[in-house]
């Protein structure tokens, strides 16, 4: 649950919270959109992305995860399968299930997706000052504080 914004922030803690909103949200797009369009959408990657982290799981688990209808995730889960990047088997214990599993071949997409939007990254990184490329991996450790808590 996210917790309402404390009614003791200033007006300058409010205006830096919807500009870091904003930047992370272009920067988030950005990303999605990087490495993905020639292979993959940045919707299919996410899946790819999910069972990667979290191993096989069953559609309903994964439209669940994707806060996504059903009808949709089987139309990603058939391009993707159609693809070669992921695979259907009987579920073990279920023979009414179906579970989608991440290929060798998702795999490399996944990696190589990851790659291309690091580089991506990078080059930006490499024009900026060394102060500038300071503070951006600091806001970046204290953004992984936040989220973790």
């Amino acid at each position: 649950m996210i917790p309402p914004a404390n009614a003791t922030s200033t007006p300058e803690t409010l205006e830096l919270a919807a500009e870091l909103r904003v930047a992370v949200m272009r920067t988030s797009r950005v990303l999605r959109t990087q490495a993905t369009s020639d292979v993959v959408s940045p919707g299919q990657n996410s899946v790819l992305s999910v069972l990667n982290k979290r191993g096989a799981l069953t559609m309903r688990q994964l439209a669940d995860i994707e806060h996504v209808q059903a009808p949709s995730m089987t139309r990603t889960v058939n391009h993707l399968c159609e693809s070669g990047l992921v695979a259907r088997t009987e579920h073990p214990t279920d023979g009414r299930l179906v579970v989608v599993d991440l290929t060798d071949a998702g795999r490399a997409v996944l990696e190589e997706s990851r790659t291309l939007r690091s580089a991506w990254l990078a080059s930006h990184l490499d024009a900026l000052s060394p102060a500038d490329r300071a503070a951006i991996r600091r806001a970046a450790e204290l953004l992984m504080e936040m989220s973790a808590r």
